[in-house]
């Protein structure tokens, strides 16, 4: 193979991450990324963006393939997950960039009647880092939650979401410390296992692996929102953006009442497009609406399988894909039964009693993977996490007094 090709040689190992190793694998498909996000502002680009996305898939699959970002160290392995969904993120945006007719444009902020002054860096930045693609033609529909903090001027802004990343960072490791500290050598480990304890009668089995699932979706919520905030919190003072560039993610999901609200309106909407794109538009097209609906959620499901296999190769594709199918197939039912009047607190009931069940299947997909094992920011915090253990492990023995 020539030289210069090698860079799209797939590997057969990981290798650690180190400066090197990030530079010659990570750095090209984000690149490719960069590049294509600035060709699809631009027109008559569409057959350069055609030929680049092979390349651009290629590398992406080649980054999540070959690389280490746990640096040999287990409990980090959910740096691999990390890595792993980027590339995916990149090859399905530059897929989606690829087969794009039109150029896309940005809306005006605060004004979409006034056409902003065009800076093409700029544009291309933010459409790369701009997942739910807030104020650009190719969003419609998307719904943007309310702004919960003060904007009267970036550092107020800033320092309220700072004060909120670092309280939902904190609830996030006290959260994982509970998780694991029901069962810390089998899903509380890497080495995974699972949620449903066969020593328990089924009403306690499940009582028990209902409320470890509610508690993992509080610790998911609660490191997303960490995680979105604190980036926040540099985009606005380092970057200098608006704070009406970065929107809330979370809209209060626990007060969803129906499932339709919950997905498309309180959770996060990152992914919104690439399942739509994925899935949503292809089974559309064979099945209706129906379809569309049940094709975004097995879109979904997949993603989330490619997440575990960055951790366990021999993670089963059926423990995401049929929890996130049944999520769909929720919304159709509960549509084709109530229509849009879902609500009040049987449609409270309703969503959360069908979360519930169907999140214990895909918490337990996750333990199995052993996703739940990993280090969390309260691991060498040992006077707040023994509190934690303690009051897990009584709960436990409780259970299993019974």
């Amino acid at each position: 193979m020539l030289p210069s090709l090698d860079v799209l040689r797939l590997p057969t190992t990981r290798v650690l991450l180190t400066t090197e190793t990030f530079t010659s694998r990570v750095l090209p498909p984000v690149a490719c990324y960069f590049v294509t996000a600035f060709l699809v502002l631009l027109p008559r680009t569409q057959p350069v963006r055609i030929a680049l996305w092979p390349i651009t898939a290629i590398l992406a699959l080649r980054a999540a393939t070959s690389l280490d970002m746990s640096m040999g160290q287990p409990k980090l392995a959910f740096f691999n997950i990390d890595l792993q969904l980027s590339m995916v993120c990149i090859a399905a945006r530059t897929f989606e960039w690829a087969v794009q007719s039109k150029p896309f444009i940005r809306a005006a902020r605060g004004s979409p009647t006034n056409a902003p002054k065009r800076n093409l860096v700029l544009d291309t930045i933010d459409l790369a880092c701009n997942l739910r693609g807030c104020g650009w033609d190719w969003s419609k529909g998307l719904y943007v939650p309310p702004e919960t903090h003060p904007t009267s001027s970036r550092l107020t802004f800033a320092t309220s979401a700072l004060i909120s990343g670092l309280k939902h960072l904190f609830l996030c490791g006290a959260i994982h410390s509970a998780v694991q500290s029901f069962s810390p050598d089998t899903f509380g480990s890497v080495d995974g296992g699972t949620i449903f304890d066969d020593s328990l009668p089924p009403h306690l089995r499940y009582l028990r692996s209902s409320i470890i699932a509610t508690t993992c979706a509080f610790g998911i919520y609660s490191v997303l929102q960490a995680g979105y905030e604190l980036t926040v919190v540099m985009c606005v003072l380092l970057f200098r953006q608006h704070p009406d560039q970065c929107p809330p993610s979370f809209d209060s999901p626990w007060r969803a009442t129906s499932l339709r609200e919950f997905w498309s309106r309180r959770w996060h909407q990152w992914f919104r497009r690439i399942f739509i794109f994925l899935g949503g538009n292809s089974f559309s097209l064979l099945f209706g609406r129906i379809g569309g609906v049940i094709g975004t959620f097995l879109a979904s499901g997949f993603f989330h399988h490619l997440a575990l296999l960055a951790i366990d190769p021999s993670s089963e594709m059926w423990r995401m894909l049929l929890p996130f199918g049944m999520m769909g197939t929720g919304v159709v039912i509960e549509r084709a039964v109530a229509g849009n009047k879902t609500g009040g607190w049987m449609g409270w009931v309703w969503t959360m009693g069908w979360l519930v069940l169907w999140g214990n299947v895909m918490v337990d997909g996750w333990a199995r993977a052993g996703m739940l094992g990993g280090s969390s920011v309260l691991d060498s915090a040992t006077p707040v996490r023994q509190p934690i253990e303690r009051l897990v492990r009584t709960f436990d023995e409780y259970l299993h007094t019974r």
